[in-house]
């Protein structure tokens, strides 16, 4: 039997299957003439409200729509999640949230705020998890590389733009919202190396 499916559906199935945030573009391209941006309007505003007493909502970031877990849900969830969520280090935050809130910054202008040397393994470990890149080279001795934070640290923390960034205090929550414990400051001139064992 053959059952049509109409856009709204066809529009959330997209949503809920895709581990990407899907763009207002590409969901409306799911319809052949592709939908206006009022029509696709109705239909994510509809959506957002029939799921806003659930556990997954739907949310809006810089790399368009999808369905997130809404935090009350985690410690339950956590069991669950095979590939659990990382916990990153002191040092690992300490310089996301530099380059974050100073972009575009250098390696030197991390450590100099930091007053540590900055390990190869901290800054391998953002752009492996897709939150920082490079983006030019500032005009001075050496060129050093300018880092800043990437579409993807907005989406994974649920801002459309740097303007939304929440008090520097509450960063470490919304990277961590599993992490109890604080974290131990660092009483070494230099990171510790990398075992492997995480960064």
């Amino acid at each position: 039997m053959n059952h049509s499916v109409s856009i709204e559906a066809l529009i959330e199935a997209a949503l809920l299957t895709q581990s990407e945030a899907l763009s207002e573009q590409v969901l409306a391209s799911l319809r052949e003439p592709p939908l206006s941006a009022e029509e696709l309007g109705d239909i994510l505003s509809a959506l957002r409200e029939r799921w806003q007493e659930r556990a997954l909502n739907l949310v809006h970031s810089a790399e368009g729509w999808r369905f997130q877990v809404i935090s009350a849900a985690y410690p339950q969830l956590a069991s669950l999640d095979v590939q659990r969520t990382p916990r990153y280090s002191r040092a690992v935050l300490e310089t996301l949230a530099i380059i974050a809130y100073q972009q575009p910054v250098t390696r030197s202008d991390i450590e100099a705020i930091r007053g540590v040397t900055v390990s190869s393994n901290v800054l391998q470990t953002l752009q492996d998890r897709g939150w920082i890149e490079i983006i030019g080279q500032r005009d001075s001795v050496g060129r050093p590389n300018l880092w800043a934070t990437t579409a993807t640290f907005l989406s994974d923390l649920q801002l459309e733009n740097l303007s939304q960034l929440p008090p520097l205090t509450e960063l470490g929550e919304l990277v961590l919202p599993d992490l109890n414990e604080p974290a131990v400051a660092q009483t070494t001139a230099e990171e510790p190396s990398d075992d492997g064992l995480g960064v």
